[in-house]
């Protein structure tokens, strides 16, 4: 669950995102909506100056209050991380492969109507034998 970090109260308007920016304070930007042009800024709304703890992440919550909450995938958890297991070493043999040689093209417009009066065929024979 979270814990409430700051007590602000904020009112959200709509088509706002709130955020907590660089500084720690609570700022807020427009919302890119239906393909319009994006208007740039961002407006503080409360100076707060909220220190950030590693491997948190902090939102404004449905009251309008500054949480935060333990991260599952923290930057803090990465360093911590255990090793890869060694790459398996491998007897250097020289490959070789029999490559074929390119088959000799044939007329498509000769072997197409070919492959559809035989399927056409078969198809009247199933249906024959229903």
């Amino acid at each position: 669950m979270a814990t409430v970090v700051e007590k602000t109260g904020i009112r959200r308007e709509k088509g706002w995102l709130y955020f907590l920016d660089k500084r720690g304070d609570v700022s807020r930007a427009r919302m890119a909506r239906g393909g319009g042009k994006a208007v740039k800024g961002r407006e503080k709304v409360v100076r707060l100056g909220i220190d950030r703890e590693e491997g948190f992440l902090y939102f404004i919550d449905k009251q309008g209050h500054v949480a935060k909450v333990k991260m599952k995938r923290s930057t803090a958890r990465k360093a911590t991380a255990r090793k890869k297991p060694a790459k398996r070493k491998t007897t250097s043999r020289s490959r070789t492969t029999a490559r074929r040689k390119p088959a000799a093209k044939k007329s498509a417009a000769r072997r197409t109507t070919a492959r559809k009066k035989t399927a056409r065929g078969q198809t009247a024979k199933k249906r024959a034998s229903r």
